[in-house]
This record gives structure tokens, C-alpha cells and sequence, in this order.
């Protein structure tokens, strides 16, 4: 009887908030499995935003009633150890440094302009979050979703402490996964045919070992010279690709690649959803927050496109403009999105390489920028 008592009660202590959470989880869910959107994050993160929104729920924190007495969850165990100290997002930047190939921005140096332009939207961002009325250091975690870079952004967020971690987690991964259905139309809005019609000549010019080699120590070397708090980020980034180019490691790279990356990655959507309980996310500035990550993403695209457009009123070769947009860091969809453009406006215009060039350069871009966020907001 006690124990049929026992449930009753369990079930009274369910609200409609925890209801709605748990719609947002099989929402998740389903664009994971469904859709193919970042199943590795979206999955667990679906799933931990129903675990810790059941009533009572032994997966988070809770405080005995009757005693007082403290019992820690094991998902708040995982997120103070993994999270809370940035271990999981590092962790993950060696994967993700191991999977990039920076020869394309190698062999054409220049691209590195197109991935600091497609950062604007995160300072834009920033300012209109201020503007809101959130505090500079959320506003700062929530500016970097435009970077469309996940772990940077649970980096920044984590490191400012920032309540809206939950929010600023779902809308940066899930800007990631919607690059094909954002970046199109932006595109489109603001070049003509003509302009997505440019051809560019591919450059052969080879790039050697040594030079894969040296790209990551030097650019660490660089990146702690000019913004010292972007060494963390910048430095396990670089230190995966380091793994991956020095040629004696193939078996810690391929490591990197895949079980790293995907044990870590799963471990942090299920490790976040303790930022997803229904008191801290269903709030007006949870909407607040993915709309203005909407505007980060599309002022970050519209930025790369413009910059182009100023660059070619001086230039003899011209740059076709899109190939500003797959600055962000999302890589690979961005350059892969480029590409079918510029296959759909003309089939025999081969843009791949170019935007590959342009797309890992955002991937540096965003840890630098991001760096120089917590150099200027922490001081």
C-alpha cells in the first residue's frame, strides 16, 4: 500500500512543464534519427532532457525534504567533472583537429581572410544581447553560437557560467545541423546569378609535410601571442591536427577521429541535459536566445558573402562570393552547401576546394574568436 502510495505521488509531482520538456527531448530525438541531424549530440541530449525532467529524478541533484540531506546525481557528477572544468570540450577538439586536413588553406592562404570575416555576426550578436538586457558574460556565450562551432560555444558558456547554458547548447548544435536550410536563402538574398557564376582557378601548388608539420605549432605559437585565453581552445585544436599530420601517430589519429570524438560527444548531450531542466530552460529568454542565435548565424554568413563582394571591387581575379559564407566553422556541410550552389547555378563550377579552404579557416577563426571574447569580457 505504502508503495502504491509512493507512486501516487510521484505521479502529482509531475507538471506541465516537465511534459513540455519532454516533447523538446523526442523533438531531438526524432531530427537525430529522423533527420540525420547530428544524431552523436542530439540523440543523448534528447533522451537526458526527459531523464532529468521526471519527476523526482535520481540523475540530478536533489535535496531530501525530510532530512535536508544532499543526494548528487550522476549527471551532475559527469557535467562538474567533464563540463564544469571545460575537460569534455577540449577532449573533443582533439577529435575534431584530428578530422580536419587544412591543405586546401594551405595551398591558398588567403582563405584565412574569408574565415575571420564570417565572425562578425558573433559581435553583432553580443551587442544586441546587451541590448536585451543580458548580462555582457551571457551575452558573450550567447554571441559565439554564430561561430557554429558547438564545443566553442559550451566552452564559452561554461567558462562565463553563464545560466543559459542549456538554451545556448541546443540552439548552437542545432544551427550546425540546419547550415543546408540557413545558408541558402541568405546567400541567394544578397548575390546575383552572375556573381554565383564565378569560376576560380584551382591552384596545384603542393604543400609539404613539414609545412603540415609546423601550420599547428606555429599558429598555437601565434594564437597565445595575441589572445593568451585562446590557448586552451586553439592549442588541443591544433594538437589533434599535429597528431594526425606528423605521420607516426596514424592509430592515435584514427582514434581521435572516431571513438575520442564520438565517446565525448555522446557524453556531453547526455552531460548538458542538466542545464535542460524545465525551471531553467522554459523561460522567455530561452526564446530569446535560439532567435538571436538565428541572427548570429545569418549575420556570420552574411558577413563572409559581403567581404568578398568588397574584396572583388579590387581584385583582377574574381572570388565568387559564396565562398565567403562557408567561413563559419561548420565543417564540412558549409563547403559541401557552397558547392552544390555553384553546381546548381552552372554544373561545371567545382567551388569544393576553395569553400573546404575557407571552411577550416573558420574552424580557426571561431576558437581565436572566442579566445578574444574571454581575453576582452572576463577582464
Amino acid at each position: 500500500m505504502q508503495q502504491i502510495l509512493a507512486l501516487f505521488e510521484n505521479v502529482t509531482e509531475i507538471t506541465w512543464q516537465m511534459g513540455v520538456m519532454w516533447l523538446i527531448g523526442a523533438l531531438l530525438i526524432y531530427l537525430g534519427i529522423v533527420k540525420k541531424m547530428e544524431p552523436t549530440l542530439l540523440i543523448p541530449m534528447g533522451f537526458g532532457a526527459i531523464l532529468v525532467n521526471l519527476p523526482l529524478s535520481g540523475a540530478v541533484t536533489q535535496v531530501d525534504a525530510a532530512t535536508g540531506a544532499v543526494e548528487e546525481g550522476a549527471i551532475d557528477i559527469l557535467f562538474n567533472a567533464g563540463i564544469a572544468n571545460e575537460l569534455f570540450p577540449l577532449l573533443l577538439f582533439i577529435g575534431i583537429g584530428a578530422m580536419i586536413d587544412f591543405t586546401p588553406l594551405l595551398a591558398n592562404p588567403k582563405m584565412i581572410l574569408f574565415g575571420a570575416a564570417a565572425q562578425f555576426g558573433i559581435f553583432f550578436t553580443l551587442s544586441m544581447a546587451c541590448l536585451l538586457g543580458f548580462d555582457l558574460k551571457d551575452a558573450a556565450s550567447i554571441g559565439i553560437i554564430g561561430a557554429a562551432d558547438g564545443p566553442t560555444s559550451i566552452f564559452i558558456a561554461n567558462y562565463f557560467q553563464s545560466q543559459y547554458v542549456g538554451a545556448i547548447i541546443v540552439a548552437a548544435y542545432s544551427y550546425m545541423a540546419l547550415v543546408p536550410i540557413v545558408q541558402p536563402p541568405v546567400i541567394r538574398l544578397i548575390t546575383t546569378k552572375k556573381e554565383r557564376q564565378i569560376k576560380m582557378a584551382y591552384t596545384d601548388k603542393p604543400v609539404s609535410k613539414t609545412v603540415k608539420i609546423l601550420f599547428p605549432i606555429l599558429l598555437t605559437v601565434i594564437a597565445g601571442i595575441v589572445a593568451p585565453k585562446s590557448v586552451s581552445l586553439v592549442g588541443f585544436l591544433m594538437f589533434g591536427n599535429l597528431i594526425r599530420e606528423c605521420g607516426v601517430l596514424s592509430s592515435l589519429s584514427e582514434s581521435a577521429q572516431n571513438v575520442l570524438a564520438n565517446l565525448v560527444t555522446l557524453l556531453l548531450g547526455i552531460t548538458i541535459a542538466t542545464k535542460m531542466q524545465a525551471d531553467l530552460f522554459l523561460t522567455k529568454e530561452t526564446l530569446f536566445i535560439i532567435a538571436l542565435g538565428l541572427v548570429a548565424f545569418i549575420f556570420d554568413t552574411a558577413g563572409g558573402v559581403m567581404f568578398a563582394k568588397i574584396l572583388n571591387l579590387f581584385l583582377k581575379n574574381k572570388i565568387n562570393p559564396m565562398i565567403g559564407a562557408a567561413g563559419i566553422s561548420a565543417f564540412p556541410m558549409s563547403a559541401r552547401v557552397i558547392n552544390k550552389m555553384g553546381l546548381q547555378e552552372d554544373p561545371t563550377n567545382f567551388l569544393l576546394m576553395h569553400a573546404v579552404g575557407a571552411n577550416v579557416s573558420g574552424q580557426i577563426a571561431s576558437v581565436i574568436a572566442g579566445g578574444l571574447i574571454l581575453m576582452l569580457v572576463a577582464r
